[in-house]
C-alpha cells in the first residue's frame, strides 16, 4: 500500500502551482512569481509557507544553497490524481461519471465540449500526437 500524498490547502497548491511552473526556486523567487496573483502577500509570508510546506512533505529544501531553493516534492500530475480521486470519492460518491456530467455542466465551454466530442468519437487525438487506448 502507497502511503497517501500530503493533502495541501489552497493557498499552498498556489505554492505549488507556481513550483511546478518554474521549477526550483528561492523564496524571494516564489514570491516575485506569487505576487501577481496575491499582491498583498509578503516575502516573509510566502517563506513561512514554505517552510511548513518542507515539514508537511510537500516541498523539498536544498540547505546546500543560499538562500535555501524549495522545489516540489511530488509531481503535479501524481498530487491532482490523489486530490481528484479524494474530491470523487468524497463529493460524487466515487462516481467518476457523476464529476464529469457536473463539469461539463458548469466547467466547460462549448468549445471545449465539442473538443472532449471529438476526442470521445476517436476524431482527435490527444495532446501530443499520441492516442491512450
Amino acid at each position: 500500500m502507497t502511503t497517501p500524498l500530503p493533502k495541501p490547502t489552497a493557498a499552498e497548491l498556489d505554492l505549488l502551482q507556481v513550483l511546478w511552473r518554474t521549477g526550483p526556486v528561492s523564496a524571494r523567487q516564489a514570491h516575485e512569481a506569487l505576487r501577481e496573483e496575491r499582491p498583498d502577500i509578503s516575502e516573509a509570508n510566502v517563506l513561512r509557507q514554505l517552510q511548513l510546506m518542507h515539514a508537511k512533505g510537500l516541498l523539498t529544501r536544498d540547505e546546500g544553497q543560499r538562500p535555501h531553493v524549495y522545489a516540489a516534492a511530488h509531481a503535479q500530475d501524481k498530487l491532482q490524481n490523489q486530490l481528484l480521486k479524494d474530491v470523487v470519492a468524497k463529493l460524487f460518491a466515487g462516481s467518476g461519471k457523476a464529476l464529469v456530467m457536473t463539469a461539463l455542466r458548469t466547467q466547460v465551454s462549448k468549445k471545449e465540449r465539442e473538443e472532449i466530442a471529438r476526442y470521445l468519437s476517436g476524431a482527435d487525438d490527444e495532446p501530443g500526437g499520441e492516442r491512450r487506448s
